[in-house]
């Protein structure tokens, strides 16, 4: 057995992915909200059985524990194996072992964002052209030594003012596009992403620069901009300013998330140093994973209009089951940034982080803001917006106690409500069970393909066959071995350069490629071997086509489902019967409509 396959075996796909997410079971399987897009319902399933995950949502993608592992804590095939091995306890090379072709890849970007970094910098502080820049930071009253401290920069306007500084310190072109510093002209060539803005590079935890935002000084469309999804930069798992806040967050045990890069710089000139940004997105859950290391108490910061209002339903629906922190929200004064509030009243900005309510409790208060007690629709609208986020609190004293503060509220009886949460409890069970069939069924029928080996031992014994592949991408192969050696195969010239960057754990599965016997027909005529890769490379896209088809085909599946069931149980509500008298016979229905009939 390979040592990739002693490693799958001793792990439990299951056991991994639960530290990243809050899976709940569903059938055989189990679910969560995906951790790599937002949403409000889950589509993010695990099946232990296959020892696979995939997303039904917007992803589309899935794979084993080393590709969840990989697009998770962003990390090469080389890290996630080591990582894994540590928790299998599987013996594997030195650590002290050369690095990976794809880790030094990476550590090439971190080099190429800290020079742009510096240069901007230097162009801030020094150059005429900087002016603008300078007065727009002084009349934001963003001091010298913050400036310093945060490496704000400038971008000059120019379009090849950062390539050509780069190509001076020996950096190919290709390496500005992998880093997201120079885009691509349709006729050839690239030119500088940013131009005339200001610039605020934004660094991970480990004090690296990973990309950048950007603010227009003119009047360019839109205001801001930010780096482009890069090997090393994920917007929706970065926080502005955390590599300047962790020690204060571990010292005060607080974390402070807010909107803007302004409103960082400003909260720590004013002392508030474990003040970070979600860089105007909403707060994503890889965010809340990088700040829950640090400390899991948490406080929002938000606008407190209408908008700001639902983004925090939102979140207060997505986070009260799926993340493992206490979440206070700051109310701001309406109108106000954080940055305008701490230099206008100090005081006021120090009370409304102490008097944080928790998450709930400002949800609770947002609903009932808009309550006329006096109204039954009020009072069933109130009802729908909060008891969903009452029924997934799993401590049961925290459930009672917030049941019985929307019956305090809403002045109806506690025994009334708990009838509403059955109920949903009751929809839920019967929707997850249709969900879990579908979804299970749709799993079983994900079998790797030897196409995927085939045509991979073609493009790696035939070289000319390169041209033929350009299709092609990692997402058409299933399988964690071929679509790593697929995705090296891209950058190298021959089987020596590829085994070089390869992992050592996939040499193995290398060589049976590379020594793999084709017929003599392949063997000795070009042309054979063409019409072979194309008619692999039409069945890889077919097979992607389908896995794609089949998870939008599952949610349609599941959407009608619920319609269903969803009618079934609004009949037995207006008769008086108690769903959970009937949920058995509904159960029976929908195996009946799904069983295929015999003979």
């Amino acid at each position: 057995m390979s040592i990739v396959g002693e490693v799958k075996q001793r792990t439990d796909i299951v056991e991994v992915v639960s530290g990243y997410v809050a899976l709940q079971k569903a059938g055989r399987n189990y679910k969560a909200l995906c951790p790599f897009h937002n949403e409000k319902h889950a589509s993010f399933f695990v099946f232990p059985e296959q020892q696979t995950w995939h997303c039904f949502g917007a992803c589309g993608t899935g794979g084993d524990v080393f590709s969840f592992l990989m697009k998770k804590d962003g990390v090469d095939f080389s890290q996630a194996l080591r990582l894994l091995a540590d928790r299998a306890g599987v013996a594997l090379g030195s650590p002290e072992a050369p690095a990976s072709a794809e880790s030094r890849e990476t550590e090439r970007l971190f080099q190429l964002n800290e020079l742009a970094a510096e240069y901007y910098h230097h162009l801030l502080l020094n150059s005429q052209g900087g002016k603008a820049a300078r007065a727009y930071v002084s009349n934001r009253k963003i001091t010298a030594e913050t400036i310093r401290a945060f490496h704000l920069g400038f971008s000059p306007d120019s379009w090849e003012a950062l390539k050509n500084y780069l190509a001076d310190k020996g950096y190919e072109e290709r390496d500005l596009v992998e880093a997201g510093l120079v885009l691509e002209r349709e006729g050839g060539g690239g030119y500088d992403r940013f131009r005339n803005r200001l610039m605020f590079p934004i660094y991970d935890i480990r004090e690296r620069v990973t990309g950048f935002g950007a603010r227009a000084l003119d009047n360019s469309l839109p205001k801001y901009i930010n780096s482009p999804q890069t090997a090393v930069f994920d917007k929706s798992g970065s926080l502005y300013g955390i590599d300047r806040a962790k020690s204060a967050i571990r010292q005060k045990n607080l974390t402070i998330i807010v909107e803007g890069y302004t409103d960082v710089l400003r909260a720590h000139q004013y002392g508030w140093h474990n003040v970070v940004a979600a860089m105007g997105t909403s707060l994503t859950e890889r965010q809340m994973d990088v700040t829950k290391r640090l400390s899991k108490n948490i406080a929002l910061a938000l606008d407190a209009d209408v908008a700001g209002e639902e983004a925090t339903l939102r979140s207060a629906e997505r986070y009260e089951t799926s993340v493992d922190a206490e979440i206070r929200v700051i109310a701001l004064p309406q109108g106000k940034d954080p940055d305008e509030v701490i230099d206008e009243d100090p005081g006021l900005w120090q009370s409304l982080v102490e008097q944080a309510p928790l998450l709930l409790d400002f949800t609770f208060q947002i609903v009932m803001s808009r309550v006329d007690l006096e109204k039954a629709r009020d009072k069933s609208m109130a009802i729908q917006k909060l008891m969903p986020l009452i029924t997934e609190i799993r401590d049961p004293i925290r459930q009672a106690h917030y049941e019985q503060k929307l019956a305090r509220l809403l002045r109806v009886s506690e025994s009334d409500l708990r009838a509403s949460r059955k109920k949903l409890q009751g929809r839920r069970r019967v929707s997850e069970a249709a969900e879990a069939r579908e979804l299970s069924r749709l799993a079983h029928q994900s079998t790797s393909s030897p196409v995927e080996e085939y045509c991979l031992a073609l493009l790696i014994q035939y070289p000319g066959l390169r041209e033929v592949a350009q299709e092609l991408s990692a997402e058409h192969f299933e399988s964690t071995e071929n679509r790593e050696i697929f995705a090296q195969w891209h950058s190298c010239q021959d089987i020596p350069d590829l085994t070089q960057k390869l992992d050592d754990s996939l040499l193995e599965h290398l060589n049976y490629l590379v020594d793999r016997t084709f017929p003599p027909d392949i063997q000795e005529k070009e042309e054979t071997r063409r019409l072979a890769i194309s008619d692999c490379i039409l069945r890889l896209q077919e097979m992607l086509s389908k896995r794609l088809e089949a998870g939008i085909e599952a949610v349609l599946n599941l959407e009608r489902q619920e319609e269903g069931i969803g009618a079934e149980l609004a009949k037995l509500e207006q008769t008086g019967i108690e769903p959970g008298q009937r949920l058995q016979e509904i159960f029976v229905k929908q195996e009946q409509k799904t069983r295929p009939k015999r003979g």
